[in-house]
């Protein structure tokens, strides 16, 4: 059998671990796969700045080569997930702007959501007490969210003068919630409960405030530890076929599927079903 080899320098450049990161705007750690990112400002329920929103979308446009983490959680610090953009460090500089920095910001937060949905690992937002701006937008473009009974998820931009199409809001959101909720929520400004949003289809399921990250972690670990090319191409598909017509998803889903059926996952996955079955058509 002829050995399995890949150029190093292909792996150079195109894999890389990421355990190592030095995060400095936010928490960055991975156990066994699964990396979460904590941000980690309590005092003023975690808001985000131009840096922090830079460093989050780099991290997670890095994310596509990272060879050591398989699944990512989402959190902030303090019982709070994150109250949106400062209002001191972003929201006061955005008045001095004109319309080309302006348009730098808006497309660098989009720039967020886009790799968000393009990193292969799945995102698990654990998500207590407050949800606000851009953090809905951040806790909207994950594949799943857990909430707790105190989440207040609201997408706040009526309320500063702004329309509610921001970071991909107004085609996401109803995709989820569905057009008419998505619509109010975008309109008025107001929050979203957890057990509403559980409801609505938001949030995956609630917990405890106290289980919500070791919860979380525990969705991620298992998504982890499973079949991470596919998982990879499932989130994939889920992305790009919001933009295909029926037929045209299915010919995407076969090409998909057929390519997963030459990998390691799907021959190991069979070779361990067999075992499992083995012993029992022995002892009849």
């Amino acid at each position: 059998m002829t050995e399995h080899r890949i150029d190093p320098q292909l792996l150079a450049g195109n894999r890389r671990p990421l355990s190592g990161y030095q995060a400095r705007h936010f928490l960055w750690q991975v156990e066994d796969g699964v990396a979460t990112i904590t941000l980690d400002r309590p005092e003023r329920k975690n808001p985000l700045t131009f840096d922090s929103y830079a460093e989050l979308r780099e991290l997670f446009h890095q994310l596509r080569w990272a060879d050591d983490v398989r699944a990512v959680v989402l959190t902030g610090a303090g019982g709070n997930f994150c109250s949106g953009g400062d209002v001191h460090e972003i929201i006061g500089p955005l008045i001095q702007l004109r319309v080309p920095e302006l348009l730098m910001f808006t497309r660098m937060t989009g720039d967020l959501v886009k790799t968000m949905r393009a990193c292969p690992q799945p995102i698990v937002a654990a998500v207590d007490g407050i949800c606000a701006g851009a953090g809905a937008i951040m806790a909207m473009a994950s594949d799943l969210r857990l909430g707790t009974s105190r989440s207040k998820t609201a997408f706040l931009f009526n309320r500063v003068g702004l329309a509610g199409c921001d970071m991909g809001a107004c085609a996401m959101l109803p995709r989820i919630v569905g057009q008419g909720r998505a619509s109010e929520l975008l309109y008025t400004g107001r929050s979203l409960g957890g057990e509403e949003g559980e409801r609505w289809g938001f949030f995956n399921r609630l917990s405890s405030p106290e289980t919500l990250l070791a919860e979380a972690q525990a969705l991620a670990g298992q998504l982890a530890e499973g079949p991470s090319f596919a998982n990879g191409i499932t989130k994939t598909m889920l992305h790009q076929e919001w933009a295909m017509t029926i037929d045209q998803a299915i010919e995407s889903e076969a090409q998909a599927q057929a390519i997963c059926m030459l990998t390691e996952d799907f021959s190991r996955a069979y070779h361990a079903f067999v075992a499992k079955q083995k012993p029992r058509f022995e002892g009849n």
